[in-house]
């Protein structure tokens, strides 16, 4: 296209730009307004940096791709691999994310049961026999563990 093209198509980006203005400020106050003209010289600065043509180049590339994509099996076989590439993704990182909390459930579970011991401690105060046997009391715990572990097994984890 000729320079008077390129300017005569800024002009008319610059006059729908500037009815949208004036209809904005009317309507919708200043600030959508000032928003509005902000917009309206984005052609004109365009055109005098000489990104118009730029911008208009690229519009028409994607377009040629565009027309080539609904027409081409082969476009169409490239663009269903890109979409299971992504499903694929997506469901690894599904599976992934299971993976990582059975194995922190696990972790969690092993630790418990190290911990079912519990240490002795000096206090004076001993558990009661377990069972109707009547066995021993078994080693002394203070206070707070033995909060700790009524409560454990009020929730049936021993």
């Amino acid at each position: 296209m000729e320079a008077t093209t390129w300017a005569a198509l800024t002009a008319a980006l610059t006059v729908a730009g500037a009815i949208w203005t004036w209809i904005a400020f009317r309507r919708r106050g200043a600030a959508n307004g000032l928003r509005a003209l902000g917009f309206t010289l984005l052609p004109a600065a365009a055109w005098l940096t000489g990104t118009l043509e730029m911008v208009v180049e690229i519009a028409g590339s994607v377009t040629d791709w565009a027309t080539g994509l609904v027409f081409d099996v082969r476009t169409w076989a490239g663009v269903g691999l890109a979409g299971l590439a992504l499903v694929l993704w997506v469901v690894s990182g599904f599976i992934r994310d299971r993976q990582l909390a059975r194995g922190q459930a696990a972790g969690a579970g092993r630790r418990a049961r190290r911990g079912e011991a519990l240490p002795e401690a000096s206090s004076t105060r001993t558990r009661p026999a377990s069972g109707p046997t009547g066995a021993t009391p078994g080693p002394a715990v203070d206070d707070e563990m033995a909060d700790i572990e009524a409560l454990l097994r009020k929730r049936g984890i021993e």
